[in-house]
């Protein structure tokens, strides 16, 4: 505890009779000084009392409202299940216990089935909440286009035409569509090998045009709890059509859409209670409006055959590994920037890169200038190529053996 600041001495003033007037106005003129000096300190400390007081005033307002919080009875969540005669039936989140209470006119006469509310103790409705959306369905959404572009994507010319026709164009040119007569694919479904630019197509498109662009990875909608994952896709669509134009990217969607099994495990159930959510979503009664989806998966086999009807995913876009002529205008994509020495040969190089992938092209563009820097050199040489090929089949040869263990 703080101790009030003692005051100054009060000066005294004390006058000999036997003094001369000058000598009694110089004693005047010290004790004036005196007085200035006393007036000054207790300015100060006036003023410094003035700035704790504020500060203690300040302390005890929020003492006082902490206070009062800690006085007022936590509200839960809870839903409206059904309005009676008698009242409403909430259900609590969490333990899903459902009650029936009373309600105020006030609230009533707003409160509909399915809002969502906030109740007391004795599960009396005290206020009516704003719909949610889920956090992670916002967090979902790219709020920047990614730096990826079509002239960034090589040997892939005729899935390029394929998706932009499919989803770009219904976006930017809705007005030819209705002149002809027809309903713009619903969805396009990407799928072929890992690595051969399936989410860069995705990443394009988002950069490419205006419409609001949400991304997900199909394992994301695979939640712990029953029913959540329905709720994050449901929440997700209700998100894309507050934000439309839009466009939804399930990544991996195998994960959530494959093949229906007999199985009867709580895990299976919650996955497959997930993808008839996404079934309703993609096809069901409310017409959808500008919302176009681009799934992508490398095991289209996996799929079940429900999500792969007309209606669903009108377009089935195979993205195979590219052709030569699609390797060598990759390799010039990833050498660009690259400082080629002038005895390379892009196109010859690309002959004896048969397989691999738009990745494994990228990563060993990337080998090649790590070879050059290994030997000091600025420049990348048809010998790095050579080399970083070798490094890459090696890569994939060990990666394919069985490892034992002891």
């Amino acid at each position: 505890m703080s101790r009030s600041p003692s005051l100054p001495e009060r000066p005294r003033l004390e006058l000999d009779p036997d003094m001369t007037p000058d000598e009694r106005l110089e004693a005047l003129r010290e004790h004036f000084k005196e007085i200035v000096q006393v007036n000054e300190q207790l300015t100060e400390q006036l003023d410094a009392a003035r700035d704790r007081q504020h500060d203690l005033t300040d302390e005890v307002d929020q003492l006082e409202r902490e206070n009062e919080t800690l006085k007022t009875s936590s509200l839960y969540i809870a839903t409206a299940e059904e309005l009676t005669d008698d009242g409403v039936v909430v259900k609590q989140h969490g333990n899903n216990q459902e009650v029936l209470t009373e309600v105020s006119p006030s609230i009533r006469d707003g409160l509909e089935a399915g809002d969502r509310v906030a109740i007391n103790d004795s599960f009396g409705v005290k206020q009516i909440l704003d719909p949610e959306t889920d956090a992670r369905a916002q967090a979902m959404q790219v709020d920047g286009s990614p730096d990826v572009s079509y002239s960034d994507i090589g040997g892939l010319e005729e899935q390029i035409r394929e998706v932009r026709e499919a989803v770009e164009e219904p976006l930017v040119n809705a007005d030819q569509f209705r002149e002809v007569g027809i309903e713009p694919p619903s969805g396009v479904l990407l799928h072929g090998p890992p690595g051969t630019g399936k989410t860069m197509l995705a990443k394009a498109v988002a950069n490419e045009t205006d419409a609001t662009f949400i991304k997900m990875a199909g394992s994301e909608l695979v939640r712990k709890f029953i029913g959540e994952g329905a709720r994050l896709v449901r929440d997700l669509f209700e998100l894309a059509a507050e934000r439309e134009p839009a466009i939804i990217f399930i990544d991996e969607i195998d994960a959530i859409a494959a093949k229906r099994t007999e199985s009867k495990t709580s895990g299976d159930a919650e996955v497959q209670r997930t993808m008839m959510q996404l079934l309703s979503e993609m096809d069901g009664f409310d017409e959808r409006g500008e919302i176009r989806i681009i799934a992508a998966t490398n095991r289209f086999d996996m799929l079940d055959r429900a999500i792969l009807r007309p209606g669903r995913f009108d377009r089935l876009i195979e993205v195979p590994n590219p052709d030569v002529a699609g390797r060598e205008r990759i390799l010039e994509i990833h050498t660009q920037e690259m400082n080629l020495d002038d005895d390379v040969d892009l196109g010859a190089f690309a002959t004896e890169t048969d397989g691999l992938s738009g990745a494994e092209l990228a990563s060993l563009a990337t080998e090649a200038g790590m070879f050059a820097i290994r030997d000091g050199r600025t420049t990348v040489q048809q010998s790095d190529l050579h080399d970083a090929l070798e490094k890459i089949e090696a890569d994939d040869d060990a990666s394919s053996v069985p490892v034992a263990f002891a």
